[in-house]
């Protein structure tokens, strides 16, 4: 038997803004992450790395930002040799696995760059059921790519379904793997069937066998939902009324001294072609114009979907907690990312580093470590959360790693090691979609890359960031300070992986 230290059980959501917490919005419900939150602490200003999956999701298992481990785009790899967290959990005798959605690697491969997350292996189905590799430093994975009725449906979770005897299963996916292209809000998949009820019972079971075992372990459940398109199968498709929630708007003139693309999303059909130089899709570069009451019904079902994965959340935790394990187990929620409906006029995401977009919500618990009931204003980054990790099992931090120990925030012993500031990249081309945010406690700043334009807001006075002072002649010694800590921060998160060990 392993001896008695602690376990991390890191739980994500997909694109979920900070705000869809009942602790925050009284518009929705999320009892079982309240509970969560009541009985350890709640990271008000937690930040992703990239406001998107696979550039976040890369730097949570290898403590690094994504212009160092090279995911730095959707449609980008995490190249196998690239140093993780769970390598460093198997070497000290943890069991590691993960559960759900990973996106370490596209839909697409190359010749040059393979990706067992592309297509056909996605859904060679027996190829899933006899692959037994360490992925990323996980020793255990039981993976499945689609969000909501995508095509992309496959892995193990096309064959738990099979399992479960639903053999009908492409009945409630797209074409050209289903015969389904009718849902719209309302996913006819029977919950008994959704990938929500495959990711608890697949964590838990995890969870027994270790417990069982006497195995210590780092154990990733990672959720699909409410990333869109916005689906939910019933009761939750009508569990909130439209009419009763509240839609965030545009405020007239609000994108005037903002960079020129944040204006043309409020454009019929706006011309982006100048931005495209990969020639791949640009996420939010396109029109965000919507109607207001449908946008009110996809609000309500983004927030049905956020109450039906909290349900499946709760039984994890409850199944955690009646098998004895709350107490040497770290538990961490949060979200690779926010998400728009309706701020500031945009939806889904985009280059648009608002706070609804880059804050995600974050959760710990370990009773006895954590303070219960706290909530905390500390800076947080996911880039942070390998290093934290390891030093919360008592593991050595590899040098290799550029995120920060948050043990001592996390544990409230030490403030001397909260943050002054985290960073958020985003370069979804190599020049005209190339930027970097870097935000204080008080302010925020953007810098793009070969462009005279970017953004500049005051949390504190404005924290609708409403007015881009960028160009504000009063701001004129503020812009400048904040450029030259900006590039401080920089040259402070460069890696070293190897340590100086003598003077010459």
């Amino acid at each position: 038997m392993s001896v008695r230290r602690t376990n991390v059980l890191l739980i994500t959501s997909d694109q979920q803004h900070w705000n869809t917490l009942g602790q925050y919005n009284p518009e929705i419900q999320t009892p079982h992450l309240d509970r969560l939150a009541e009985s350890g602490t709640t990271f008000s200003r937690a930040y992703c790395p990239n406001p998107t999956c696979t550039p976040t999701r890369a730097s949570i298992i290898t403590g690094q930002y994504p212009s160092q481990h090279g995911a730095y785009s959707l449609g980008t790899k995490l190249l196998e040799s690239r140093h993780t967290v769970g390598e460093d959990f198997l070497q000290a005798g943890y069991r590691t696995s993960l559960i759900g959605k990973a996106h370490f690697q596209p839909l697409r491969e190359s010749e040059e760059f393979s990706s067992l997350e592309s297509y056909p292996i996605l859904q060679d189905l027996d190829f899933w059921s006899e692959f037994d590799e360490t992925f990323y430093g996980f020793e255990h994975i039981e993976l499945a790519r689609n969000h909501t009725d995508e095509a992309h449906v496959g892995q193990h979770y096309a064959i738990w379904l099979e399992n479960k005897g639903c053999k009908n299963w492409r009945d409630y996916f797209r074409s050209p793997t289903g015969n389904n292209d009718t849902q719209r809000r309302k996913w006819l998949i029977p919950e008994e069937y959704h990938y929500n009820t495959w990711i608890a019972e697949r964590t838990n079971s995890l969870l027994s066998q270790y417990h069982e075992a006497g195995d210590n372990f780092f154990l990733w459940s990672s959720f699909f939902d409410p990333h869109p398109k916005y689906l939910v199968p019933e009761p939750w498709d009508s569990m909130y009324d439209p009419n009763q929630i509240t839609v965030p708007s545009l405020v007239s003139g609000e994108h005037v001294k903002n960079p020129p693309h944040f204006q043309m999303t409020q454009e019929i059909k706006p011309d982006f072609s100048a931005y495209r130089e990969s020639g791949q899709g640009i996420h939010g570069c396109h029109s965000h114009l919507h109607n207001r009451d449908e946008l009110a019904k996809d609000i309500a079902i983004y927030y049905g979907m956020v109450s039906m994965m909290d349900h499946y959340i709760g039984q994890i935790v409850n199944h955690l907690d009646a098998l004895g394990l709350a107490e040497n187990t770290l538990i961490v929620f949060t979200s690779d990312h926010g998400h728009f409906y309706g701020h500031h006029g945009l939806t889904a995401k985009g280059p648009f580093h608002y706070e609804d977009l880059i804050r995600v919500p974050m959760i710990v618990r370990q009773p006895g470590r954590v303070p219960a009931g706290k909530t905390s204003t500390a800076l947080q980054t996911l880039v942070d959360y390998a290093p934290t990790f390891l030093s919360a099992a008592d593991i050595k931090i590899p040098y290799s790693m550029t995120g920060k120990d948050q043990t001592g925030v996390w544990y409230n012993y030490d403030d001397t090691l909260k943050r002054d500031h985290v960073m958020v990249e985003n370069r979804h081309e190599p020049t005209t979609i190339h930027l970097k945010t870097y935000i204080e406690d008080r302010y925020k700043i953007t810098v793009y890359y070969n462009q005279s334009y970017g953004e500049l807001f005051d949390l504190e006075t404005d924290p609708e960031e409403l007015h881009n002072l960028w160009d504000d002649p009063n701001s004129v010694e503020l812009k400048s300070e904040l450029i030259a800590r900006f590039l401080s921060a920089q040259l402070g998160a460069e890696p070293l992986p190897m340590p100086r060990i003598s003077g010459a």
